[in-house]
Parts: structure tokens; C-alpha cells; sequence
């Protein structure tokens, strides 16, 4: 089944970021209200396919609360996707996702993510072929940016739509240069112009600079995309997409402990507890202290004494 198809447009998405969109932030946003799809962290195939694999695949860890969730995959190797997209099938996931969009310098060094918009092109077909083949009839996307320094719908986008994608997710920046600062959706509907132009029928996700639930359904009607995939704003607001902006400090507290309690549960060591201090300024925030509470809070060396401080500090607080 296409999750694609059955899903009523526009379709609201959870970008995948890395260390922020494992499983344990997922489930603190389903308990909340979950986006239409989720998306794993950014998954390296060339990791699941070497001795490291055990290092690698927990970020493949999903809760059925979070289905439908599709995995995100990046690497070099065409034969290492292939592979992936056979483990993400095996798996149960909902769909493969191909990344093409980080713009971490490590990465595109390696002719990875954005990095692969300078690559050869038959490299880059070679290795969408070999995640379809893997993948066995479940859907297969891409994200990507505009292009690498210059916008490059012509050439970059235009390429992409014609290798019969199910979705096209655009991050409305280039990788490099000026055009890198700002998201720019005139430039995502120029995208889906071209696309209609081309009589393809692969679906444009609009990525970029969404701030908001009423923000991205306004996006996605002025600039005609089919969805709309929300970043960094969930990580401030994991409340965002039931569209709440009025939490109160009691249910801010709650969240917190939920997220700890779960980190508590199903980290098994795998994850840093430092990774969840990025987290903390989301729970923590507009009220008088709030500045000394998070700080208390980051200096905490363990999940337990984050609970322990929490506990007090909302007993204290009369929660």
C-alpha cells in the first residue's frame, strides 16, 4: 500500500534530523499529536552494511505509534542502498526515503547528501534504481535542496522528477552560497510548475522555514505543494502539529517527565543523555526562573537526576 495515496493532502510531515527524530522524540510527539508521517534520523547504509551495523541500527527503531514512518537513508555505495532498502522492508517501514539534502561538510565530502548534487548523474540514478529494487514496491522519495550553490531547477529538479519518484521533498535553500540563508517557496512552486510541465505524477513535499501548523497549511495551498515537511520548530514546540501554542507550564512539565521516562525506558544506553538537552528550553520556558530552572536542568549528568530535579522543582512549583 502507497501511504501516499491514501493519505488526504496536504500531507504534514516530521523531518528527519539528525540525534533529534529517534524514536523517543517520536513517541513524545504521537503522544501529543502526530504528524501525518514520521521519518527516522538520517540512517547510513554503508554502517548497516559492516561489523559496525549494531552501532548503527537502532536509529531503524520504531513504535507502531509511529506508523506510518518512513526510513531515511544516506550513504555512497548504490549496492549499500540496495541492501538498506531491503533491511528497511524487512523491517516494516512504510516507506524509503533517500537523502540528498545534508549539507554537513562531512557528509558532502564524502559525495553524500547535498553532496550528491554535484555527482555524476548515473551515479545518483544508479543508486535511486537500487533502493526501488530493495525497497520491493514500497515507495521511494528523495530529499533534496534546490541545488548546490545556484538554484538549479532545471537541471537538478528536473532530473529528480524524471526518475519516477513517489515524492519529492525540496528544502527551499541551495547547500552552499547566499541562496543557502532563507528558504525560498517561490522557488519550491517553480518546482511543482516544472513538474506539471513534465506530466509526472511524483507528489512535492514544500521543506523550510515553517514555523507553524497554520503557517504550513497556508503554504501548502499558496505554493501548491502536496505536503509540507516541519524541521526544527517541532523541537521548540513538540506541541505544533495539534496546532496548541498556548501549553501551560503544568503540561510543559509533563511532557518533560514523559520524555525522560522514555528515555528512561527504551535508551538502553545506546543513547547520550546529553542528547536530550536540546530538548529542555521547549519544557522550560516563559515563566519567572525558567533561565536558572534549565540551567539546573543542563547540569544534570543522568537521566535519574533529571527526574529527580523535575519532580521537586514541579512539586515546588504546586504541580
Amino acid at each position: 500500500m502507497n501511504i501516499y495515496e491514501t493519505i488526504k493532502k496536504p500531507i504534514l510531515s516530521l523531518a528527519p534530523m539528525e540525534d533529534v527524530t529517534d524514536t523517543l522524540f517520536r513517541q513524545v510527539v504521537s503522544s501529543i499529536k502526530r504528524p501525518d508521517i514520521f521519518y527516522t534520523e538520517f540512517v547510513n547504509v554503508e554502517g548497516l552494511n559492516s561489523k559496525g551495523k549494531e552501532k548503527v541500527i537502532h536509529r531503524l527503531k520504531y513504535d507502531i505509534s509511529e506508523k506510518p514512518i518512513v526510513a531515511q537513508l544516506w550513504g555512497i555505495n548504490p549496492i549499500n542502498f540496495l541492501e538498506g532498502a531491503k533491511l528497511v522492508k524487512e523491517m516494516g517501514f512504510s516507506g524509503v526515503d533517500i537523502n540528498m539534502g545534508c549539507s554537513v561538510k562531512k557528509v558532502t565530502e564524502k559525495q553524500a547528501g547535498s553532496g550528491l548534487i554535484k555527482e555524476d548523474r548515473g551515479k545518483v540514478r544508479e543508486i535511486i534504481e537500487a533502493v526501488k529494487e530493495g525497497a520491493d514496491g514500497l515507495p521511494v522519495s528523495v530529499k533534496t535542496r534546490l541545488g548546490w550553490e545556484e538554484y538549479e531547477i532545471e537541471g537538478w529538479i528536473k532530473f529528480l522528477l524524471e526518475q519516477n519518484l513517489d515524492v519529492l521533498t525540496i528544502h527551499g535553500r541551495t547547500a552552499r552560497g547566499n541562496n543557502a540563508v532563507n528558504a525560498n517557496w517561490e522557488k519550491i512552486s517553480e518546482c511543482v510548475k516544472l513538474r506539471n510541465e513534465l506530466g509526472v505524477s511524483t507528489l512535492i513535499f514544500g521543506n523550510g522555514d515553517v514555523k507553524s501548523l497554520s503557517q504550513a497549511k497556508e503554504f501548502a495551498k499558496k505554493y501548491n505543494v502536496e505536503g509540507v515537511m516541519i524541521g526544527r520548530a517541532v523541537i521548540n514546540n513538540p506541541w505544533l502539529f495539534s496546532g496548541r501554542e498556548d501549553v501551560s507550564q503544568l503540561e510543559r512539565f509533563q511532557l518533560l517527565l514523559k520524555h525522560l521516562e522514555i528515555f528512561q525506558s527504551e535508551s538502553n544506553g545506546i543513547k547520550n543523555f546529553d542528547s536530550l538537552k536540546k530538548f529542555f528550553k521547549a519544557y522550560i520556558t516563559e515563566f519567572d526562573g525558567a533561565t536558572d530552572v534549565r540551567k539546573s536542568l543542563m547540569g544534570c549528568k543522568s537521566v535519574e537526576e533529571a527526574l529527580e530535579l523535575t519532580s521537586s522543582l514541579s512539586s515546588s512549583m504546586g504541580f
